[in-house]
């Protein structure tokens, strides 16, 4: 039990340095990692129409799994 919570203290002090060091970057550079809701809907839009297609793939082959299986 006790490495557990050395273990766990010890993450969540890494945690709390690393969100620190965010929060004083983040001031320092309040325009970096600035993202417009466009790029965020485009982004959306392409990783939708790939699962998309690849379901339409995937469903393609297994209803002719059988046809195919003689090519």
């Amino acid at each position: 039990m006790k490495h557990t919570a050395a273990r766990s203290y010890r993450a969540v002090r890494w945690l709390h340095t690393r969100a620190q060091k965010a929060a004083q970057e983040a001031t320092r550079r309040p325009e970096g990692g600035d993202i417009s809701i466009t790029t965020v809907i485009i982004w959306v839009a392409s990783v939708t129409g790939a699962l998309v297609i690849a379901g339409t793939i995937a469903a393609v082959i297994n209803r002719y799994n059988l046809s195919l299986s003689g090519i």
